[in-house]
């Protein structure tokens, strides 16, 4: 799965941007890293949402314990890949038929985290069980959610390609070729939302997540810390 978003939705993370700088590598634009995607994956399905926002998904090399699927509500448009292990009682909760599948459920729980939700965005990811990493976009808002399993089951990827859109995608070599060194793993536990300050730890919510440069030899341009916990983001 992939998404990319232009900065008139998300900032490109500082340390990504400095890390292309110090090891310049070969990046391509956000429209030719969709194009590669999408001849890669086939048959694959692209959605232009707009000039800043555009998904591409595909069910190749899909695993059955962590399908993906796409939907689209209201104008939020979300990418889900994985399992929700409490889906049920979930369905219950957001007042949701017994047919509604994980990707309907987030996008009620956003709806409900952007509308009237009484608890902080911490406590609806938090209470999401199982293998997941989803991508959700609020056209009305242009607002980005973006979140990845407490235990990074589901591998969640975020870059930076030439023309400074950042990328959100499950395959990291699909980005290193767009991307170059402003390349990292998405941290696991975590989430990034562009209207509740950015990235943050829904398990640990008072603890500051940091990045740290990478070493030069590695792939990656920075790894993704939560201070005061024994959390990285996890390679895959």
């Amino acid at each position: 799965m992939l998404g990319v978003f232009s900065g008139g939705v998300v900032a490109p993370p500082e340390v990504l941007v400095l890390a292309g700088s110090r090891s310049p590598s070969p990046k391509t634009t956000a429209e030719a890293l969709v194009d590669r995607f999408v001849r890669a994956a086939s048959p694959a399905v692209s959605v232009r949402v707009s000039s800043d926002a555009h998904f591409a998904y595909s069910h190749i090399n899909e695993s059955h314990l962590l399908p993906r699927s796409f939907a689209v509500k209201d104008d939020i448009f979300c990418m889900f890949e994985g399992v929700l292990d409490n889906l049920g009682g979930l369905r219950h909760q957001y007042g949701l038929s017994k047919t509604a599948n994980e990707v309907m459920l987030v996008i009620e729980a956003y709806k409900a985290l952007r509308d009237r939700a009484p608890y902080p965005a911490s406590h609806v990811v938090g209470h999401l069980s199982g293998s997941f990493a989803f991508v959700v976009f609020d056209k009305s808002t242009s607002t980005l959610f973006v979140a990845s399993d407490q235990y990074g089951k589901v591998p969640l990827y975020w870059g930076i390609t030439a023309d400074g859109y950042v990328a959100f995608a499950d395959d990291a070599e699909l980005l290193k070729g767009a991307c170059g060194k402003s390349l990292a793993s998405f941290p696991q536990g975590c989430f990034y939302s562009t209207n509740l300050g950015g990235l943050k730890c829904y398990e640990n919510p008072k603890n500051k997540v940091t990045a740290i440069p990478a070493p030069e030899e590695e792939i990656w341009g920075a790894t993704f810390k939560v201070e005061g916990a024994a959390v990285f983001a996890t390679t895959h």
